[in-house]
């Protein structure tokens, strides 16, 4: 099993910033890949980006590219979503996901899950 906190949302003006984390225990943090997802009041859990298990490969929405970069610490069993110029329809749940697959990320098929940390922009 692999255990997921997510940390670092909040309320935040529209052109601000915010650097979510997530920290994993519970098995070898190198062997996966990492995701982030959000979800929105009434909508479904979409994709923001992933992270491959040693760093090399990046991946990002389309709605986010830009403006938001994924990162991780393998010393620290940590991967980061730094996220600039937000804007309103950035509010959502966000989460963090873990998967020895990084396909699996992508197609929203990750293993494990975190709880969700709740990022809101104010315009």
């Amino acid at each position: 099993q692999v255990q997921l906190v997510e940390s670092g949302g909040g309320l935040v003006q529209a052109g601000g910033s915010l650097r979510l984390s997530c920290a994993a225990s519970g098995r070898t943090f190198s062997n996966y890949a990492m995701g982030w997802f959000r979800q929105a009041p009434g909508k479904e859990r979409e994709f923001v980006a992933a992270i491959s298990s040693l760093g090399g490969s990046l991946y990002y929405a389309d709605s986010v590219k830009g403006r938001v970069t994924i990162s991780r610490d393998n010393a620290k069993n940590t991967v980061y979503l730094q996220m600039n110029s937000l804007k309103p329809e950035d509010t959502a749940v966000y989460y963090c996901a873990a998967d020895v697959l990084s396909n699996r990320i992508r197609g929203n098929l990750a293993s494990y899950w975190g709880q969700g940390t709740q990022v809101t922009v104010s315009s």
